[in-house]
């Protein structure tokens, strides 16, 4: 009897002290997008955000039309004061411009364009808080969920002149 009790004691001393294995796939983490950095639309037809990643740094700026008395229908652009790219999450926010700041947060993920370069490719996936400050400095926050894709590479370059 004093075997058997023995022998339990050590199979329950090894089954507590033994890491649980589990067959459960471990979770991959984000992967890191390649360089997403190009334009992507905006809010509006003609309008888009131009991201720049440089070591997890964002730059860039949103070229959009202006929405107030003073400046509607001109074309304002609206550089990016800070951002950051970490594994897949995004963030950026602008300096104001008119009143109106624009701050971002989402992740980047790959869209349905077929190859790098090809329009959607990548898309960022967020919310978007558009903050608006009046002349009395009151400031008013609205926020919505947004879908950007990135253009395709040729919209991005030049077109070729043609020779004489």
């Amino acid at each position: 009897m004093k075997k058997f009790a023995a022998a339990i004691a050590f199979l329950l001393c090894i089954a507590l002290g033994a890491p649980a294995q589990s067959n459960a796939p471990k979770a991959a983490p984000a992967a890191p997008p390649a360089d997403i950095s190009g334009m992507y639309t905006f809010l509006r037809e003609g309008e888009f955000v131009q991201i720049d990643v440089d070591g997890g740094v964002v730059s860039g700026f949103i070229s959009r039309y202006g929405d107030s008395e003073a400046d509607r229908g001109a074309f304002l652009d609206q550089m990016i004061s800070k951002g950051s790219l970490e594994d897949n999450k995004l963030t950026f926010s602008t300096r104001p411009l008119h009143g109106v700041v624009y701050e971002f947060k989402g992740m980047v993920e790959r869209g349905e364009g077929k190859a790098p370069g090809a329009e959607g490719y990548y898309v960022l996936k967020g919310t978007l808080t558009q903050t608006t400050t009046n002349a009395e400095k009151k400031a008013t926050a609205n926020s919505r969920e947004v879908v950007f894709k990135s253009f395709p590479a040729d919209a991005m370059t030049e077109p070729a002149k043609k020779k004489d």
